[in-house]
């Protein structure tokens, strides 16, 4: 997997009041756990950014102050009027302990379903896997090419050295559907749209969409 590196500085005292101090001029609270102890740290919120802006996924080299501790990013929490960032959970790991985490999907290849004229439904962006630090890739790579018009490819198809697939194998990762069949759902898409002020209606689910034959490896 990809890493980043963060220097950050050990809180002193902790609580509403020290964090709401740090808010203010511009740092971040956050805690390390799964380690002997938890670690309460900060840091300038602009240090985040390569690491929460993307889609890629890291783990974290933590320098705390001259002790290093590696780990990755579990969980944010953002201010819910100005989107900035309130903060954030961290977990440490361990060479001899599998960890738990959503990796990005990439998709490869030129199917030659969309190539007749199909169109790419992406399901997932992120799929949940488990493995060893040292044997996680930087992403689940799709490749695409053998995908024809009504095929798809499910969790349970995926399969990587090393690495655990988390998801429930019916679930949907990438299909490819005709053009017809595109049009419907981004038809049926717009007419579900709420109108402007009412609640919006839950997204549909891989279940709900239009059937599609798996695609077998």
């Amino acid at each position: 997997m990809k890493s980043i590196e963060l220097k950050v500085s050990l809180r002193t005292t902790t609580g509403k009041k020290d964090a709401k101090k740090l808010r203010k001029n511009n740092q971040v609270p956050c805690v390390l756990y799964g380690g002997k102890e938890n670690k309460h740290f900060f840091a300038e919120e602009r240090s985040f950014k390569d690491l929460i802006y993307t889609h890629h996924v890291y783990i974290v080299n933590l320098d705390i102050e001259g002790k290093k501790h590696k780990a990755i990013l579990k969980e944010i929490q953002f201010h819910p009027v100005s989107d900035r960032i309130d903060h954030i959970d961290f977990v440490e790991v361990a060479a001899d302990n599998p960890v738990v985490i959503d990796l990005p999907v990439e998709i490869t290849g030129s199917s030659v379903g969309i190539r007749a004229g199909g169109k790419l439904r992406q399901r997932k962006r992120y799929v949940k896997v488990k493995g060893l630090v040292e044997h996680l890739p930087d992403s689940l790579v799709i490749d695409i090419s053998d995908l024809e018009i009504g095929q798809s490819v499910l969790a349970g198809d995926l399969k990587y050295p090393h690495v655990e697939i988390l998801e429930l194998k019916r679930s949907l990762i990438v299909g490819v559907v005709s053009s017809r069949i595109a049009k419907g759902m981004e038809e049926g898409a717009e007419a579900a749209a709420p109108a402007e002020g009412a609640p919006a209606a839950a997204a549909p689910t891989a279940e709900t969409a239009a059937p599609v034959e798996t695609k077998k490896k």
